[in-house]
């Protein structure tokens, strides 16, 4: 009898997948564990090993096919049997659905005929995500057709319908005579209308339409909400780091060849944001409602921009790494964020995020908090410039620091103590500051 392999859930909010490459066809043979296929999510790019050794019968899912997690991909028949014992592809499926608990009351409200019984037809059961797109477009995702398994809307079938959309045509204009009413002498102001939606873009013929990246699409929905559920509040404050530009200087060499690894300024920001965590811990906190979760480990995320957009792999356990350890972690971090290697493990259990904007060239910037987290702080491009000492004009490296908090969690006070403890710990490096 063959083996059905079903679409793995790689993380908790994940609830579906896009096949990126078979690396077995129809016909292989496959060992237990190796791997049969990779699996692009919107957290992480991931190989499905074989749960059985065997033969692979049949593919159910395509390269680039986005399907829900738990739904049939292939089918192996064990070593030994015939794949012409194999129950036909439709077979697994229908056992499956028929076994399956009832659908959620909120999975079942957007079904127009109920579903009968041994029913294989999924396009009346949509995620929530489809649902939440289909409402934001103004979408019947009834009237669209599904290209997930067994003919199941995905939100890539919602952004395809929205994208064809075609503009809403004026109405004829009536012959009837129209009875206007009698003018109304004006009262008082009327409260303010509330923001509309936005709008749907306007495409010309001659325009590209580019569907959204499962990436993309995650990030637009994070940040959308964190921007209209968090109370954000911003501050910013110089930092004098011309201490810690030279002693980087001096070291870098020697550090590389020692240490195989560049000696850059994030491992020092990193060490100043852990000191700061300690000093205010109500940074280091998640919102929960009706309630603040001081989080006792020290999980620094850092935002990372790679070909797949934005992602904030997490150094665990920042306040127990040295400099040395820091350089060491964020950049093997850095490494695999870029080439699609990170996993789950990497990607979850941040309590506070730090973003190296200055990379970049930026001066100042407002970032978006990476909620339930309390804030996000960043490290803006070292610039020379003439400051101010003792009334003397001297040309100093001059770093700005830029926190957005959550007004919820912590006040003003508190986010200008812990990036004050931030600018007192990167002005005090010198050239007597251990790495270790």
């Amino acid at each position: 009898m063959a083996e059905v392999v079903l679409m793995p859930q790689l993380g908790e909010s994940v609830t579906e997948g896009t096949i990126g490459q078979w690396l077995k066809k129809v016909g292989d043979t496959v060992e237990k564990y190796e791997s049969l296929l990779e699996v692009t999510t919107d957290k992480v790019n991931a190989e499905v090993p074989a749960p059985i050794g065997g033969t692979v019968s049949k593919i159910l899912a395509e390269e680039g096919q986005t399907v829900a997690v738990g739904t049939p991909i292939c089918e192996i028949t064990a070593s030994g049997e015939s794949s012409a014992d194999t129950a036909p592809a439709a077979a697994p499926a229908a056992a499956k659905s028929a076994s399956a608990p009832a659908a959620a009351p909120s999975e079942m409200a957007q079904q127009p005929v109920p579903e009968t019984a041994g029913s294989k037809d999924l396009r009346g059961r949509y995620s929530p995500a489809v649902r939440r797109l289909a409402e934001e477009n103004h979408i019947n995702p009834d009237a669209v057709t599904g290209t997930g398994a067994q003919g199941r809307v995905t939100r890539d079938d919602i952004l395809r319908a929205a994208a064809a959309k075609p503009l809403e045509t004026a109405q004829p204009v009536s012959t009837e005579p129209v009875t206007r009413p009698a003018p109304v002498p004006p009262g008082p102001p009327s409260a303010p209308v509330s923001a509309p939606a936005a709008a749907a873009a306007v495409i010309d013929a001659d325009d590209e339409v580019v569907p959204l990246s499962s990436v993309r699409k995650v990030i637009a929905d994070r940040m959308m909400r964190s921007k209209a559920t968090v109370p954000h509040a911003w501050l910013m404050m110089e930092v004098d780091v011309t201490s810690l530009v030279a002693l980087r200087e001096s070291l870098k060499e020697e550090f590389k060849a020692r240490e195989g690894v560049s000696l850059t300024y994030m491992p020092f920001m990193l060490r100043a944001v852990v000191q700061a965590l300690k000093a205010v811990p109500e940074m280091n906190a998640q919102w929960n409602g009706d309630s603040i979760v001081l989080k006792k480990h020290v999980n620094i995320g850092m935002a990372t921009a790679t070909d797949r957009g934005l992602i904030v792999p997490v150094i665990k356990d920042a306040d127990q790494k040295n400099i040395v350890g820091l350089a060491k972690a964020s950049q093997d971090l850095v490494k695999r964020a870029r080439s699609g290697r990170l996993t789950m493990d990497d990607l979850t259990g941040g309590t506070f995020t730090v973003d190296n904007t200055g990379a970049i060239g930026t001066v100042l910037t407002y970032p978006i908090i990476n909620a339930p987290e309390v804030g996000i702080v960043t490290m803006e491009a070292i610039v020379k410039r003439p400051v101010v000492i003792q009334d003397m004009v001297a040309i100093r490296s001059m770093m700005n620091v830029c926190i957005s908090f959550d007004h919820r969690v912590v006040d003003g006070a508190e986010a200008g103590k812990f990036i004050q403890v931030i600018k007192q710990n990167l002005e005090s490096i010198g050239p007597s500051t251990s790495l270790y």
